[in-house]
């Protein structure tokens, strides 16, 4: 879900409990709008084929709240070789508790279609 906060976008990543082969899941995603269309934007831990403890990290850093910030970090990286910069955003869940303990891991769209239509969202 997306607010708006002194004209900058303010997401949040929300957690939807599914079933499968009789064991209970989360699902992670952003709901906002762009172009006047409703969009679900699917989120996956970063390295989701190879590292199944990514989901355990995300269901510890939601707890038992059904949201949490989404932050977004710009970096930039020189190439050694070509000395081209590349730019993006990494992208952190971050929930913090009531002693003031922040709870924090990576996550990237869980697509391409996904990845495109964050972008959009933040262009928005």
């Amino acid at each position: 879900m997306a607010e708006k906060k002194n004209n900058e976008q303010q997401l949040y990543v929300q957690k939807e409990p599914f079933e499968y082969n009789g064991k209970m899941y989360n699902h992670y995603y952003i709901k906002g709008v762009v172009r006047g269309r409703e969009v679900k934007i699917d989120l996956a831990p970063p390295n989701k084929d190879t590292d199944m403890g990514g989901y355990t990290v995300l269901d510890i850093v939601f707890g038992d709240a059904d949201r949490a910030d989404l932050i977004i970090e710009p970096f930039e990286i020189t190439d050694d070789k070509t000395k081209q910069v590349i730019k993006g955003n990494r992208y952190l869940v971050r929930t913090v508790d009531d002693d003031g303990k922040v709870y924090e891991c990576p996550v990237k769209p869980s697509r391409t279609s996904d990845r495109s239509m964050l972008q959009m969202l933040l262009a928005e």
